[in-house]
């Protein structure tokens, strides 16, 4: 009788930790999927990519804003992703 107990114990247990790792991964993958699902993690994204990202003219890298080195050239600020493609782009 405590044998059968257990193993019906064994099985319930079983069966929440996969509906545990099945919700989990789910919520991994919706997320990767929509990141405005959860506010918070939106929130994170763009505290790790420092914000609004803008392509450099010269290599074609994408910068955040907030670290790029900018330059404005003819009344239009541009956004570079390190000194060298900036001074390349006023060569060409």
């Amino acid at each position: 009788m405590f044998r059968l107990f257990f193993r019906v114990l064994l099985l319930l247990v079983a069966i929440a930790f996969i509906r545990y790792v099945i919700r989990t991964v789910g919520r991994v993958f919706s997320e990767a999927v929509n990141p405005q699902a959860n506010p918070e993690r939106a929130k994170q994204a763009d505290s790790v990519t420092g914000g609004e990202l803008k392509q450099d003219p010269v290599c074609g890298t994408f910068v955040p804003v907030s670290t790029s080195v900018k330059k404005t050239i003819n009344g239009e600020l541009l956004h570079f992703c390190s000194v060298s493609c900036r001074d390349k782009f006023k060569v060409a």
